[in-house]
């Protein structure tokens, strides 16, 4: 009788201890699934330019739902999401116009951004249109310019955002390299001009990577989730020149943001 007693009141304790366990297991997680406010800046590659589908409220910003902030932001459901990113902005333009959602409570921050102030539009465009020696040229101009000014100006963007969201964790995330080399193209730029593109997005990416690690901030590198996946590789997330919309060339699909961008946010944030 003692023992069946004991028996008993043991299976209670148990049972008291797991409820225990499952209800702070269950707070636990409960609290993990809802982050708090994400604030989403940066040029085109965050915006999603190239996935299509695009909110018409944004203009010639070009923000979408499939991009990966606003993929990541369905699938996290932080308690609130503001997506300024906009096509075509620079250092200067997330300063002066795409900061104003952030503030002491932010919880999350994600940004792409350099590309253009390093002439990413006009790189192409002459490697596309002009002679080799021209489009070699044009990307070791682009080199210096990431050496000598875009660091000054990434400082400014970071210090704003740390400024304004000083609790927030950041995530600075790089830029594709845009070639499978030796790959399927048979036709286009040459193999020279593709190799520079692709050692002018590496510079870029260890630039950025070190501002960011100066300021205290995560860098998210995509290289590695597009590796397979390059213009010539015939498994594409990036376009390559689209005549029909030349703005969506060389960004990366619906296919880029979910595979190839979301990936790297989700992993860090």
């Amino acid at each position: 009788m003692k023992l069946s007693r004991f028996a008993a009141f043991s299976s209670s304790l148990l049972l008291a201890v797991a409820g225990a366990l499952t209800g702070s297991g269950a707070a636990h997680a409960a609290q993990q699934a809802a982050p708090g406010p994400y604030v989403a800046l940066g040029d085109s590659y965050s915006s999603g330019l190239g996935a299509g589908g695009y909110d018409s409220a944004s203009g010639n910003c070009k923000r979408t739902t499939r991009a990966y902030p606003a993929r990541w932001a369905a699938a996290q459901s932080p308690s609130s999401f503001h997506f300024t990113a906009c096509s075509g902005a620079r250092t200067g333009d997330v300063l002066a116009g795409q900061l104003g959602p952030l503030n002491a409570a932010t919880d999350l921050v994600s940004i792409t951004v350099g590309g253009n102030d390093a002439g990413f539009s006009d790189v192409m465009t002459t490697c596309v249109l002009q002679s080799e020696t021209n489009c070699i040229n044009r990307v070791n101009e682009a080199r210096r310019y990431v050496d000598t000014t875009l660091p000054g100006q990434l400082d400014q963007v970071y210090s704003a955002i740390r400024s304004k969201a000083p609790a927030a964790q950041v995530v600075v995330l790089g830029y594709p390299r845009f070639y499978k080399l030796s790959g399927t193209c048979v036709a286009g730029l040459s193999e020279k001009e593709r190799s520079a593109i692709n050692n002018a997005a590496d510079h870029l990416n260890s630039a950025t990577a070190k501002r960011a690690a100066d300021h205290g901030f995560t860098f998210g590198d995509v290289v590695p989730t597009f590796t397979g996946h390059e213009i010539c590789s015939g498994s594409a997330w990036l376009h390559s020149v689209n005549w029909l919309n030349i703005a969506e060339s060389y960004h990366p699909t619906s296919a880029g943001q979910s595979g190839g961008y979301l990936p790297v946010l989700t992993a860090v944030a």
